[in-house]
């Protein structure tokens, strides 16, 4: 392998490098670099998601620009503002013994004015998002006669997103004596549309297989039923208790409910999406590089230009519409030779969207069972033991309380201290999965031989005398049952809301102390009634339920929709509810597919944004 200095890098970007840690160059910077520096071809380059393409692009050009002018010689285009900023800080940072370089990056949701100003002292590499790129050139803020080099990065992922017109208007405006440069991670029919359109003859080069999964990424999926998706996440997240990871949704509503769910389990989790002004976005981005947080929920588009290298885990609660996207979900991890696990939570019905991803990356899933609560409690406890073990004692801080430490704790032997210290750190998961279910059997029962859906077992019906007339719904009747304190882990399931009472769906381990509990309770000053009720028998009728009383037993009518527990979460609130849309499927529209997060796009929305957290 060849050194940066052989690749004809001059003395002052090769002390960059070497500051930061940069060895020898990756596979993609050996092809490349020596190509731009020597020649003026228009270039195709494909590598997988984490190889360094940002220095083998920036690198020869930075190696090429004329210091002595402040004309915009570059401009680099990539589809979102994470990956924009991100390539403008490692160019700045390749370039910081470099005098009179300097580089401005462009983006909605920033001030323009300040941009503007920025563009008026000169600056000699641009990088924008399309949109943003497109407004300065418009107002003539951005001129881009001079330029030499026209980069697009992630250049099927901005055709993907909408942006072939603002692609078409930069290069009206730039000479037809430049080359361009087309860095991709994935090689989509798209992608040949733009060489013919936007590129002369131009060179390719391909470091790996064009979009092959890396070798460093081993792929699992967990089959769960839609109910149980989030406990399924909940569980593989509690098994491995050193997960830092990306947990990708495919819209923004989506994003904001999972990583409700995570904080509110004890994680130190957050969203983003689209939605986030770009002050929030480096907030979170900032805290998940400096691993304040252990897990980022996001979109798609979001999550594209993430520098992060040490992710242990990239799940996806959903998998993505399209098989490119798969690639760079997975790509976020398994980077800078570590090894990364990606997993795929999918229903029945999913499965079959596992095939096409596995002809493209030219990679099986391997099946997994979720973990079960013994499996969970099991790692748990080695994990803490082992932190103790490795744990550096701070004399410095702890030595004045010791005293007083070893005499609070005479009498203790060396075993019952051990149980005790034990005992603190792990009772919430011992109690948590105490009788907890086994989610990969509700899977396998949920059907029968014919693949008819079948009631889960595992629940007790409740009927309840309150209804719509009461300005009862299914995020009140959570609360309520929340507000009984029947027990800190139990499973909330079906809830159907109907005029004038309604039916839930509890954990029939907790039958006799759920209705206990609600004895007494009341609710806008009206008394509650919880009964059982019998199980209702699956037809295409509507709200129609039959409960038990002990002295025979009645029909009660009522029109009403159905609701899901949408993710039945393991625990009191676990149950959030969603209402269902006959529109939607899986939680997701069609229109939602591409909407969801489109960065300088202020004028098209989420159509599910007027989803906000709730908070039991």
């Amino acid at each position: 392998m060849s050194t940066f200095k052989e690749l004809g890098l001059n003395d002052e970007i090769l002390k960059a490098l070497t500051d930061l840690g940069y060895e020898t160059p990756s596979e993609i910077q050996e092809k490349a670099v020596p190509q731009v520096i020597s020649s003026t071809q228009d270039l195709k380059a494909f590598a997988q998601t984490g190889t360094g393409k940002t220095a083998a692009f920036s690198l020869p050009v930075l190696q090429k620009l004329d210091t002595n002018s402040k004309a915009t010689q570059a401009i680099i285009l990539s589809p979102t503002r994470e990956l924009a900023v991100q390539i403008g800080k490692n160019i700045e940072s390749f370039s910081k013994y470099m005098k009179g370089v300097n580089v401005l990056t462009v983006y909605g949701g920033a001030n323009i004015e300040e941009q503007i100003r920025g563009l008026r002292k000169g600056v000699q590499i641009v990088v924008g998002t399309p949109g943003r790129t497109v407004d300065l050139i418009k107002r003539g803020k951005l001129k881009l006669e001079n330029v030499q080099w026209l980069i697009l990065d992630e250049a099927d992922e901005m055709l993907n997103m909408g942006f072939k017109d603002e692609l078409d208007q930069v290069l009206e405006v730039t000479p037809v004596e430049k080359q361009t440069l087309l860095f991709s991670a994935t090689f989509p029919r798209e992608v040949e549309s733009i060489a013919r359109n936007y590129m002369d003859d131009p060179m390719e080069i391909t470091a790996g297989q064009k979009n092959k999964g890396s070798d460093n990424v081993t792929n699992e999926y967990y089959m769960v039923t839609e109910r149980n998706r989030y406990p399924a996440l909940r569980r593989i997240c509690d098994a491995n208790p050193d997960i830092y990871g990306i947990v990708f949704c495919r819209t923004k509503r989506e994003t904001a409910q999972v990583a409700d769910n995570l904080i509110q389990d004890g994680y130190n989790a957050d969203a983003l999406h689209g939605d986030l002004s770009q002050a929030q976005r480096d907030g979170v981005m900032q805290k998940f590089r400096n691993k304040s947080l252990q897990m980022l929920v996001a979109t798609d588009v979001a999550a594209r230009g993430l520098d992060v290298n040490n992710l242990t885990h990239v799940i996806n609660y959903k998998l993505p519409d399209q098989i490119e996207a798969y690639t760079h979900r997975s790509g976020r991890t398994g980077r800078a030779g570590n090894k990364g696990l990606s997993i795929a939570i999918i229903t029945n019905k999913e499965l079959s969207k596992l095939r096409p991803i596995e002809r493209k990356i030219n990679k099986k899933f391997e099946k997994k069972d979720v973990p079960s609560g013994e499996e969970i409690c099991k790692s748990q406890l080695f994990s803490l033991i082992n932190n103790v073990k490795e744990t550096e004692v701070n004399h410095k801080q702890i030595d004045s309380y010791l005293e007083s430490i070893y005499s609070s704790l005479e009498g203790l032997d060396r075993e019952e201290l051990i149980q005790k210290f034990v005992s603190v750190e792990f009772n919430k998961f011992l109690k948590h999965y105490a009788n907890s279910r086994d989610l990969n059997e509700a899977e396998r029962s949920r059907t029968d031989e014919r693949g008819k859906s079948r009631d889960d077992e595992n629940m007790t019906r409740f009927f309840i005398n309150l209804g719509r007339k009461d300005d009862l719904n299914p995020g009140k009747l959570i609360g309520l049952i929340n507000q009984q304190e029947i027990t800190d882990n139990v499973e909330i399931g079906q809830i159907e809301i109907l005029d004038t009472f309604s039916f839930f769906e509890l954990d029939k381990n907790f039958t006799d102390e759920t209705i206990s509990a609600f004895e007494g309770a009341d609710f806008n000053g009206r008394s509650v009634n919880v009964e059982i009720t019998q199980k209702k028998k699956r037809s295409g009728g509507g709200g129609r339920g039959r409960r038990d009383r002990r002295g025979g037993s009645e029909d009660r009518r009522g029109r009403g929709r159905r609701y899901e527990g949408g993710n039945r979460s393991e625990r009191r609130s676990g149950g959030r509810s969603d209402r269902n849309d006959s529109r939607r499927r899986d939680g997701d529209s069609k229109d939602n597919r591409r909407s969801s997060d489109r960065p300088d796009r202020s004028d098209r929305s989420d159509r599910s944004a007027g989803f906000g957290r709730r908070r039991n």
